[in-house]
């Protein structure tokens, strides 16, 4: 099955509590559909994702699927979390960014997987949330939150070993690329408005290759090389 074939997900058993769908979560919606690397099986099955959801919507904290968030944003579905994650390859030492903050649930993964993760986010509601769940709640020390335009990414910070992008833009913005150290990597959905690609970035040096993976849906990146 394939990647856009997922996009609407399935539920959990009923009668579990958030541990035991956690778990539930990592053995058949993950590991059943080939997310394979152990490092990312292990931050998703320790990232409660009940605490990065609405109230109205945390008995459907682990559905596979999206769920809004407010500010007509979504949190993304536990699949596609896991699969752009295992596509940066992180082996723990690198520095990353993340555009699109959101409900900081995917900067909460990255965390664990990472040195250190810069986050940036253009409503600061969902940033300040955001902060407040993986700083106040969960105690992470290496994730930082900026507010700005995240299709010029955040060049104080950079070079980033691995950039990924949680929202869609129309092409790949050239400050991204710009702020990609050599021999790092960069997920991004590129495409129209709707339907995009999802598209694996490699930066060897000058030379910038890209490789469609997949067939992906978010919500647009607005911004100066966004919408």
């Amino acid at each position: 099955m394939s990647l856009f074939d997922r996009f609407f997900g399935n539920g959990v058993p009923n009668g579990m509590d958030f541990e035991e769908q956690r778990r539930w979560m990592v053995e058949h919606q993950l590991r059943e559909w080939g997310i394979s690397d152990p490092r990312v099986l292990d931050a998703m099955g320790r990232v409660p994702r009940e605490l990065f959801v609405p109230p109205e919507y945390r008995e459907s904290a682990y559905y596979d699927g999206a769920l809004p968030i407010g500010e007509g944003q979504t949190i993304s579905q536990p699949y596609v979390v896991a699969h752009m994650t295992m596509m940066l390859e992180l082996k723990g030492h690198e520095k990353v960014l993340e555009v699109g903050t959101g409900s900081g649930y995917q900067a909460a993964v990255l965390s664990l997987l990472a040195r250190e993760v810069h986050t940036i986010e253009r409503i600061p509601r969902l940033a300040e949330r955001a902060r407040q769940v993986l700083v106040d709640e969960l105690k992470l020390t290496n994730v930082h939150f900026h507010i700005g335009d995240g299709s010029k990414g955040w060049p104080e910070a950079a070079p980033y070993d691995a950039i990924l992008v949680t929202c869609a833009s129309p092409t790949i913005p050239p400050p991204l690329i710009e702020q990609l150290a050599p021999g790092g990597r960069m997920v991004i959905p590129v495409g129209p408005r709707g339907l995009q690609e999802l598209v694996l970035v490699r930066k060897e040096d000058s030379k910038v290759s890209q490789e469609k993976r997949a067939p992906v849906a978010f919500v647009p990146m607005i911004g100066e090389y966004g919408w």
